[in-house]
C-alpha cells in the first residue's frame, strides 16, 4: 500500500507525544510506502495534481522506539503524482485552507481519501458541531455562532445561566477558549471586538456556547474510526486554566465511556460515515458533544499509554481493509 501524509512539517513533530508519528510508524513496521507532504507543496501540472513528497527510504530494521525512528528516518524527496498513492491521510492542523480540498477534487475519485473532501469541506470547523440538528439538545449545548457583537451581547444577556464559552471559530488545542460570565459583563464587549475584530484583515466568528455543569473538572476526547469509538480518555485543566487541552497545559486519567456517552457517540458516528469523516476526536462534557475534531485529532499516545493498547494498529487494518475491498471492486469492473 502507498500511504501520503498532508500534515504539518515533520521538524515540528514532539515523538513522544505525536499521534500522527505512531500511525506513520507503523504503516513503515507493516512494509507499506509512506510519503509525507504539507499543503503548501500541492500543485497542478498539465492536468496532473502534484506534490513535492518525502517518501520515507525503507531500512532493513525499523526501530520499535518511535523516538528514534523519527532521529533516524531517511527520505527521499520527489515531486509525485497524488492519484499513485492508494491513501490520502489529512493530518494538518487546522483550520484547513479551503484551496487544499480544491486540489484534492481532481484525485478523489481516484484514491481513498482520509478524510473525504467533501466531508472535510463541511466539518473542518466548529460550526459542523453547533449545526447539527438537535431541538430537545440531547446531543450538544445550546450553541451560537456570529460575528456581530450586539446580537452575541444580547444572547449573553439573554441565557438563564450566568456563565458561557467563549471560543474563536477557527481555534484548535484550546487557543482562544475563555469562560465568560454576566458578573463582568462591562468587560464583555470589549473581549467580542477583540475576538471579531482584532484581526486587521479580516473580523473572525466567535462561537458562544451554553456552560455544561462539570466542565471545570475537563472533558472527554473519544476517538472514533468508521463511526466507532476505538479510546478514550479524560482531560482534566490545569489549576486555574478551564482548558482541558493537552497541549494548554491539561492532564490526563483513563475513562470508560458510560451509556450515554455510547449512545452519544452511535449517533454521531452514523452522520460522521456519511459525511465521509472516517477519523474524528469528539469532545464531550456531560454527556453532550462540544467539538468534532477531523483535521489532526490527537491523544493516541496517552491512551495507548493509559489502557496499554496500540490505536495506530487499529488505524492500519483499517486502512488496509479499505484499499483491499477498493481493489476486489476493481478487478470485478474489469
Amino acid at each position: 500500500m502507498k500511504i501520503c501524509f498532508i500534515m504539518y512539517p515533520w521538524t515540528r513533530i514532539n515523538p513522544k507525544q505525536d499521534s500522527s508519528i505512531r500511525i506513520i510508524h507503523e504503516m513503515v513496521l507493516r512494509g507499506h510506502e509512506v510519503a509525507i507532504t504539507h499543503p503548501s507543496n500541492l500543485t497542478i501540472r498539465d492536468s496532473v495534481t502534484l506534490s513535492l513528497c518525502k517518501t520515507i527510504i525503507r531500512a532493513d530494521k525499523v526501530s520499535n522506539s518511535i523516538p528514534s525512528f523519527y532521529h533516524s528516518v531517511k527520505f527521499k524527496e520527489e515531486m509525485r503524482p497524488l492519484k499513485d498513492f492508494d491513501v490520502i491521510f489529512m493530518r494538518d492542523n487546522p483550520p484547513l485552507d479551503a484551496l487544499v480540498l480544491n486540489f484534492l477534487d481532481s484525485i478523489k475519485d481516484d484514491v481513498f481519501i482520509l478524510n473525504a473532501v467533501d466531508g472535510l469541506r463541511e466539518a473542518n470547523n466548529k460550526i459542523y458541531t453547533a449545526a447539527y440538528y438537535d431541538p430537545e439538545r440531547e446531543l450538544i449545548p445550546a450553541t451560537h455562532v456570529s460575528k456581530n457583537i450586539d446580537y452575541l451581547l444580547r444572547i449573553i444577556e439573554e441565557s438563564e445561566n450566568d456563565k458561557m464559552i467563549m471560543k474563536p471559530l477557527d481555534g484548535f488545542g484550546g487557543s482562544g477558549v475563555i469562560v465568560i460570565e454576566k458578573s463582568a459583563m462591562h468587560n464583555i464587549k470589549s473581549l467580542l471586538d477583540f475576538y471579531i475584530n482584532g484581526n486587521k484583515e479580516r473580523s473572525n466568528y466567535v462561537i458562544l456556547q451554553e456552560y455544561v455543569e462539570g466542565a471545570e473538572k475537563g472533558d472527554v476526547r473519544v476517538l472514533m474510526l468508521n463511526g466507532e469509538p476505538i479510546g478514550a480518555l479524560r482531560r482534566v485543566p490545569a489549576k486555574g486554566d478551564a482548558r482541558s487541552n493537552i497541549s494548554a497545559g491539561g492532564s490526563v486519567e483513563k475513562y470508560k465511556l458510560t451509556k450515554q456517552d455510547i449512545s452519544l457517540c452511535k449517533k454521531v458516528g452514523e452522520k460522521l460515515v456519511r459525511d465521509g469523516i472516517y477519523y474524528a476526536g469528539l469532545d464531550i462534557i456531560g454527556g453532550k458533544l462540544i467539538e468534532v475534531n477531523v483535521l489532526s485529532p490527537g491523544t493516541i499516545k496517552d491512551i495507548n499509554k493509559l489502557n496499554n493498547v496500540k490505536l495506530q494498529r487499529k488505524i492500519a487494518d483499517y486502512l488496509e481493509g479499505v484499499v483491499a475491498d477498493i481493489e476486489v471492486q476493481k478487478e470485478a469492473n474489469l
